[in-house]
Formats: C-alpha cells, structure tokens, sequence
C-alpha cells in the first residue's frame, strides 16, 4: 500500500489523448523556418505542404497510387469530406463501437439520409467483422480513441471487395501498421501521434476511391470546402499541395517537424515500439492492481494509444465522482494532465501512450495513481 505520496512525477505530465503531447524534442524554435506572412500558394508555400505530403507518404508507407491531401477541420474535416462525397453509389454499412463512431452513423443516417445498415457494440467491445458485407461500403474507426478499442487484425477486412472502405485512422496513424490495400479512405488529424497542432486533417484515397469520385456524383449538393472533383474529374492539385483553403503554415512547419522526429526514432516502426512500450507499463501495472482494469475486454483489440482504463473496486458507489476526483487530484499535483475519460464514455480515466510520450513518464505517473486511488477510496 502507498502511504506517501511518491518522490519522482513525470518531466512531462501531458497525457491528453488530443491535442497529444509534443514530440520530445521539440522547442518553438523549431518553427523559425516557417514561411509567416506568406501566401501558400507562393512556391515556398506549396513546397511545405508537398514535402508534408510526400513525408507522410514515406513515413507511413503508403503506396505511390494513393493520392495524399491536407483538408481543413482536422480528422472530422476530411472523413466527413469522404462521406459526402463517396456515399450513396450503393449500400452503406456503418460499424460503431464508441462516440466518434457513432457520430459518423448520425451523419450517414441523419444528414445524408442513407438507409445504412448500422452494426455497433458496446464501449469495450467491438463488432464481428465477419459479419460485415464487404460487397457494401463500409464507415468504421481502426482505433476508438474514446474506448481503447481498435480493430485486432488487418484480416478483419478483406483485400478483394465490392465496395469501399472509409477508415476513420486518426488515433491509429503512426501507432499501427494500416494495411493500405485494404483501405480505401483513411483519414487523421496530425495532433494525435505526432504531437502536431489542431484544426488540419489528412485524407488519403485509393485508386479505387479516386475511380468512385470520378465516376459517381452524389444526390445532395457539396459545399465548396468539400469538393474533390472539377468536371468529373478529381482536382488533382489538392493532393500535391494546393489546398481546398488556406492552412496555417506555422502549423505545417510544426507537422513537418513531427514527421522528421518519427523518421529520428525508426519510422513507422519506431513509433509503434515507443507506443507499445508505454501501453506495456500500464499493462504491468494494472496487473499489479486488483482495482483497476482495461475498458477493452479482448487484450487483442487494446488501444496502443488512447489507454482507457475503469475502476473495479467495490466500495466505489459513485463511479463518474470518482474517476473524477481521481484525475482532479493528479492534475493537482501536476503529474497527469488531462486524463479524464471521455464525456460520452463510461466512467474512468484515459492515458495517451502515443510515440510523442515517453515511457518514462507513463512509469513515473503510475504510482501516483496507486497513491491518488488510496487517498480517494479511504476519504
């Protein structure tokens, strides 16, 4: 048992599953080369947003076919710009296992009207893939950043399939191996694993993707900011830097700065290391804990990210209060930031492990945790 509050925190107490903590070598001068006060589309403007393109492509290890954009209103932004443009060519199934899901079936269902088949499970659970029709378009999140819950296996989806499928990655890039050949959309915003600034998201199409957008046009009507194609043809410009509208570039230098600390650490695949190293700690640790457990209930479909986690003892009468307190007395003591579940989530706390945190940190949090827990179950 912990009676004393222990000696060691965390260099860096940010925990926040969005915006992620910065890489750990990043400092504002890292952004001197920013072209402020610039038009984008001046030469110098448009050479950050393709380097920014063409780095996530080598980073990510995206295939030379898929087109690569950068759209405005982060991950929300681009995957709802994927929706609107590609839904409706024939029928829709709608996979949901936690509140991002669940808002892109409302969209689906409520906004565009479509008369989707929608499939959803529980927070900490996840749906039977084996049940999907993959002959249909297929909506789903890889990673449930409010649920700890991704999907197990790339074999979930078939490489042969009729329809598209639109994959909501925004917590899984740069964390997961994504199986491009079965992903025709995927989307994610840059302030998760890599630490980058809010408000960009990233929107990446197949060739199959690109074929649908140039050959089906959608019943409902497209707002500007949301068109992907001139003359039934896909506006190639937007995918080799020439944005739908006018980007921070202050942000892009900061993205562009994230993308050379991942290649510093080992790519792709030591950013996934980093992130299984921090997911590893909590793993042990709550092991070690009879009062605390994984939301998730599989261990194969576990977040390596966004780690939610609940409270099991049974002198807790009011969950939500506790969790609460829990997370107000860590942020308290300056040792976790920002690690309350999400609003829409059941009752707990939620720890981004993503590659931008250092397992240090994750280490030296723990048993303040232990502590906090001690110091509420007995006041």
């Amino acid at each position: 048992m912990t009676t004393k509050a222990p000696a060691t925190k965390p260099t860096n107490p940010r925990f926040s599953s969005g915006p992620c903590a910065k890489p750990p070598t990043f400092t504002l001068d890292k952004l001197a080369d920013a072209p402020l006060g610039r038009s984008h589309r001046a030469a110098v403007g448009k050479a950050k947003l393709l380097a920014a393109i063409e780095t996530t492509r080598d980073v990510l290890g995206i295939p030379a076919d898929y087109k690569i954009g950068i759209v405005p209103a982060s991950d929300t932004g681009a995957y709802e710009m994927a929706m609107w443009n590609l839904l409706g060519e024939r029928p829709v199934e709608m996979l949901a296992w936690e509140s991002f899901g669940s808002g892109w079936v409302t969209d689906v269902v409520k906004q565009l009207k479509i008369d989707a088949q929608v499939t959803t499970a529980d927070y900490g659970h996840i749906v039977d893939f084996a049940q999907v029709n993959f002959d249909n378009d297929v909506c789903f999140t890889w990673n449930g950043t409010t649920s700890g819950v991704r999907v197990p296996s790339k074999n979930s989806i078939p490489a042969e399939r009729a329809g598209l499928t639109l994959c909501d990655a925004t917590s899984a890039a740069f964390a997961t191996d994504l199986p491009w050949d079965r992903l025709d959309v995927t989307t994610f915003s840059w302030q998760k694993v890599l630490g980058g600034e809010g408000a960009h998201g990233v929107l990446i199409l197949s060739p199959r993707a690109v074929a649908r957008l140039e050959s089906y046009t959608p019943a409902w009507p497209l707002p500007k900011i949301f068109r992907l194609t001139k003359g039934g043809k896909l506006i190639d410009g937007i995918f080799t830097g020439a944005t739908i509208n006018t980007p921070s570039m202050l942000c892009v230098e900061d993205y562009l700065f994230a993308l050379d600390w991942a290649k510093s650490v080992g790519g792709l695949k030591g950013l996934i290391a980093r992130a299984d190293a921090n997911t590893a700690a909590i793993t042990d640790f709550v092991a070690a804990h009879d009062w605390i457990d994984f939301l998730a209930t599989d261990p194969a479909t576990r977040s390596n990210t966004s780690v939610c986690l609940k409270f099991t003892d049974d002198r807790i009468t009011d969950g939500a209060a506790f969790a609460k307190a829990i997370a107000k007395r860590l942020e308290s003591e300056n040792v976790a930031l920002d690690i309350g579940a999400y609003r829409d989530a059941p009752p707990g706390l939620r720890i981004w492990c993503g590659a931008t945190v250092e397992t240090s940190d994750i280490e030296a949090m723990l048993p303040w945790l232990a502590y906090a827990f001690e110091q509420e179950i007995k006041s």
